[in-house]
């Protein structure tokens, strides 16, 4: 059993001040398959951030070249490690190696922050002024485990992008896709206390990183009530936060919509990655006449899924992530049955023939009212909710009431109707009939889904300062030539 043992701190791999080990339990076995090193503390977050300071210095100068060719050999280091990150991921979160995408998505990315890079304005003419773009400084990182690699990897590389020197705390339940993200950022030699990496809990490396005074911005991704606590341990020193939080989303489907195409693209999105992803459409809105018309769509298709061992490609749906997350989720279904939601697929306890593994039944439940727990909290799980609506209007309102912002959804014919309906949505991002989104456009949420956008332009000034230069009208009628 391998251990994963050290940090990653100016260039170098090195023990925690106070260094112990925790065994990493594998979702499909329930048995450990690796230990980690614990014991990450705010000494260990001193050192990490004194590096990056010092490191900022210089990397901030770089030139757009430099920053460019770093991006391709960072691309280049991850490209030879695609299937073992596939594989680790399948043991260490239980995410299949059928979805490939977990494990390629990050290469878009970072060629989309490479090549905004030749394009961008980091220094512009307003008037007679100059208007600059410069790095934030050092950055704190905190990413979750349902995207191990590539939550990390879109936060380090557009920092990196902007100049701006980085520690990244991975999830505690997902550390070692951490680290093999400072091997492949290592191995593409980038300079030392550019990029570092902490180990550790939340409550201390975590808390450590979000009201550090050398920190000057934190992003994270994670729970609501964990971005509550980064923000405000981050206000305490007026650093910037962007947080991408929890989300409940709907999708609305409209009188008009293909009801069998909507339903089976709700399941598949909604159970995707066992359900562990904060812009599931975890509840689905059907006008009250359609409810019993496409409840056979929902359930075939739900009984699509193939569960099993995630390193069998033939798997589509693997276990949760652990027991804690199991747990959670067996709960939530039976409030909903209690509740006296009307369950037609699915339940609590373990698919039938599956007595190891954190495995979910893939369940849906119709007849749900509003304000039932299934249909306002987060449960991350395969769950669907299935709300019926009796008008246009009502289903907007029930769309909205909700805490969350995340992510919103339509269906239907009347494309003028649909659009008209995606505005009145309070969400960040809103597809309609399923469509794709892409890595150039922000990503991020409303209300209590969160502050900031990543991805993209937008996600790339996450990491900017603006400056306005006085003084220099005639210089900057002649950008770029007069630029930094």
């Amino acid at each position: 059993m391998r251990h994963y043992g050290n940090h990653y701190i100016a260039g170098r791999w090195q023990q925690p001040a106070n260094a112990g080990h925790r065994a990493l339990i594998d979702p499909f076995t329930e048995t450990p398959f690796a230990t980690v090193v614990t014991g990450g503390s705010a000494a260990d977050v001193d050192q990490a951030v004194a590096a990056a300071r010092s490191a900022f210095e210089t990397f901030s100068k770089t030139s757009l070249g430099e920053r460019i060719a770093l991006i391709d050999r960072i691309i280049a280091a991850y490209e030879e490690r695609v299937d073992e990150i596939a594989e680790l991921m399948a043991r260490e979160v239980g995410i299949p190696v059928s979805a490939r995408a977990q494990a390629t998505g990050p290469i878009g990315h970072m060629k989309v922050a490479r090549d905004l890079l030749k394009t961008y304005p980091f220094e512009t003419q307003l008037a007679d002024t100059i208007i600059r773009r410069e790095p934030i400084g050092v950055c704190a990182l905190i990413s979750p485990w349902n995207w191990p690699i590539q939550t990390p990897v879109i936060k380090a590389i557009y920092g990196l992008a902007a100049a701006c020197t980085v520690v990244l705390k991975p999830s505690d339940a997902s550390p070692i896709s951490g680290i093999i993200l400072a091997e492949i950022l290592e191995k593409a030699d980038v300079p030392q206390g550019v990029f570092n990496l902490v180990i550790g809990k939340g409550s201390e490396v975590g808390a450590a990183l979000s009201s550090h005074a050398g920190v000057d911005m934190i992003s994270f991704t994670g729970s609501t009530a964990a971005g509550a606590r980064v923000g405000e341990a981050a206000a305490r020193t007026i650093k910037r936060v962007s947080l991408e939080l929890g989300g409940k989303s709907a999708n609305i489907v409209m009188m008009d919509a293909d009801l069998e195409r909507a339903a089976r693209w709700n399941v598949q999105r909604c159970f995707f990655n066992a359900g562990q992803s904060c812009h599931a459409p975890s509840r689905m809105l059907v006008h009250e006449s359609q409810v019993e018309e496409i409840i056979p769509y929902l359930v075939g298709e739900a009984s699509n899924y193939r569960l099993g061992d995630p390193r069998d490609p033939a798997t589509t749906m693997g276990p949760v992530v652990n027991r804690a997350q199991y747990d959670s989720i067996q709960r939530h279904i039976q409030i909903g049955i209690d509740e006296g939601a009307r369950l037609v697929c699915g339940g609590t306890g373990r698919p039938d023939g599956r007595n190891q593994g954190y495995f979910v039944k893939p369940t849906v439940f119709v007849d749900v009212a509003p304000d039932m727990t299934i249909a306002r909290e987060e449960i991350f799980g395969p769950v669907l909710a299935v709300i019926p609506y009796s008008t246009e209007a009502e289903a907007l309102h029930i769309a909205n009431d909700s805490p969350y912002g995340l992510g919103g959804y339509v269906f239907g014919k009347d494309r003028k109707m649909a659009y008209d309906f995606a505005c009145g949505l309070r969400a960040g991002r809103i597809c309609f009939n399923g469509a794709a989104t892409n890595s150039v456009t922000p990503m991020g949420g409303y209300k209590q889904s969160g502050i900031g956008r990543s991805m993209g332009k937008v996600g790339l000034e996450e990491y900017l300062e603006i400056k306005s230069v006085y003084g220099f009208e005639e210089e900057a009628r002649r950008l770029p030539e007069f630029a930094c």
